[in-house]
């Protein structure tokens, strides 16, 4: 009798376990993928390093600040080289014939630490400028920082309990997609419950919350397919289709999923993944300033699509 329970348990453990490492390597993954996402998107800040007499100085520069609906500038810091060094920012309209435009950089002190500050000009939401930072010293030798222009780009700001919520349901809808795509490989008897989490945490991540993010940031809800070129609209929506389409064939029954049904949701999962791999925010809103100088409402003067 003893021996019979022992077998019995031992397939439920094996199965314990294989959970525990499915749910593991599902996280593992997540986290790279919103790491990736953030440390590869467009906002993310400008870091990099400049050796000035032989010492090496880190800097980082934003490229991402509010609009001039909530803010009077932007504030671009680099560490203070020293009192022989005066610093410049140069910045333009991005996509202008416009001149740069030159302001000079003040010694503060920010986090304890002295620094050259320097104010951008806020632009209305989805405006872009261009900017970069020339060193010179006493005896006349310049030199630009970094080496090309940092793109910087405004938004309106966003309510944080909404935020909080889009980013949230899509890091979880992440998360259980993966396990309902390892799932498909190795535990396909609770495939469908994962399947249908997925699709209704992107729905309420990508589809709902998503919408009500960009209104409040750019002013509209859907810049995507088919009324723009979002990019980051239209991978939501190629995720959220790729989850329907696995829920579909999945179905709402209770028999074990047949290897053609698993298949569709690995597919679904490999789709997600491979939308993981675009930066986030490229090709997003962005302020047309022609159209602004036509005299275009700003609101009605942002296209999207552009790199």
């Amino acid at each position: 009798m003893s021996g019979g329970k022992q077998n019995n348990q031992g397939p439920g453990k094996m199965a314990r376990v294989t959970n525990v490492l499915i749910w593991l390597l599902a996280f593992l993954i997540m986290a790279a993928a919103v790491i990736y996402q953030r440390k590869t998107g467009p906002t993310y800040p400008m870091r990099g390093t400049f050796t000035l007499e032989g010492r090496s100085i880190s800097y980082k520069l934003i490229r991402s600040d509010w609009s001039q609906e909530t803010s009077e500038g932007a504030r671009v810091e680099l560490p203070d080289p020293g009192r022989n060094y005066f610093g410049e920012l140069h910045y333009k309209r991005l996509r202008t014939t416009d001149d740069f435009s030159i302001a000079p950089m003040e010694r503060e002190i920010a986090d304890e630490k002295p620094v050259l500050v320097g104010l951008l000009p806020a632009q209305p939401a989805a405006g872009k400028l261009e900017y970069f930072i020339t060193l010179s010293d006493s005896a006349g030798s310049t030199r630009n920082i970094p080496d090309r222009s940092v793109i910087i780009r405004f938004k309106n700001k966003v309510s944080k309990p909404i935020l909080l919520a889009h980013v949230l349901l899509m890091v979880l809808a992440l998360l259980v997609g993966l396990r309902a795509g390892l799932g498909a490989l190795f535990t396909p008897g609770v495939l469908r419950r994962w399947t249908w989490a997925t699709l209704l945490l992107m729905t309420g991540g990508g589809m709902i919350f998503g919408p009500l993010v960009q209104k409040q940031a750019f002013g509209a809800y859907w810049t995507g397919f088919p009324f723009g070129g979002d990019w980051t609209d239209n991978k939501t929506l190629i995720m959220w289709l790729a989850w329907v389409v696995a829920c579909a064939a999945i179905g709402l029954g209770r028999t074990k999923p047949k290897l053609v049904r698993r298949m569709v949701v690995i597919l679904a999962l490999i789709v997600t993944m491979a939308v993981y791999l675009i930066p986030h925010s490229m090709g997003g809103s962005e302020l047309d300033y022609s159209k602004l100088e036509q005299g275009v409402d700003p609101a009605d003067a942002i296209g999207t699509g552009r790199k």
